[in-house]
């Protein structure tokens, strides 16, 4: 680690079809070996994709008995998604975890302390369950997979959703180790 200071956060301009930095910042996320071209066919192909699937009407809002972010409950699930991107930033808000364990050696014994989740790297953590989750199913390409792991994490379900369980779950279960949070 670096003695000198942090580095700057450099601004990032927010992409060119929806206007969004959250959805750049994927783009950048999904980006192998510098090719962003690719990484934008990939995610706006993902995105005709649940276009389609709204039009179709396989797109639906369940209501279901995740209530995740504390007060928030269903607040921002009781209309249709309107867009893609409505779907993409529902499905980072349902898998953005809250809390996660960090290891912490006390007196010669590791403990896994709860620790609340920053708000830069829950994002953080979101973009990269969802990328993990996309490319380890089974689907025949990067749009599908893409596609059908959002959709699936809009409906509360899917690999990337089951990590966040298990990462709440798991601070949940160390909850008697908290009061050696640093």
């Amino acid at each position: 680690m670096s003695r000198r200071k942090a580095a700057p956060k450099r601004d990032i301009l927010p992409d060119p079809k929806f206007g969004s930095e959250v959805l750049t910042k994927f783009i950048n996320h999904l980006m192998v070996d510098g090719k962003k071209s690719i990484s934008e066919s990939i995610v706006y192909g993902a995105f005709d994709i649940i276009s389609e699937r709204m039009k179709t009407g396989q797109v639906k809002v369940e209501k279901d008995q995740h209530d995740d972010d504390g007060g928030e409950g269903e607040g921002g699930r009781t209309q249709e998604p309107t867009t893609p991107l409505d779907i993409f930033v529902q499905a980072m808000d349902n898998i953005r975890p809250t809390v996660e364990v960090r290891s912490r050696r006390v007196g010669g014994a590791t403990y896994q302390v709860p620790v609340e989740v920053r708000p830069v790297r829950r994002t953080t953590l979101a973009m990269r369950w969802i990328v993990e989750a996309a490319k380890s199913r089974g689907e025949k390409s990067m749009h599908q997979r893409l596609a059908f792991e959002l959709l699936d994490a809009y409906a509360h379900k899917g690999a990337a959703f089951r990590k966040r369980e298990d990462t709440h779950r798991m601070a949940k279960a160390n909850q008697a180790f908290a009061h050696y949070r640093w």
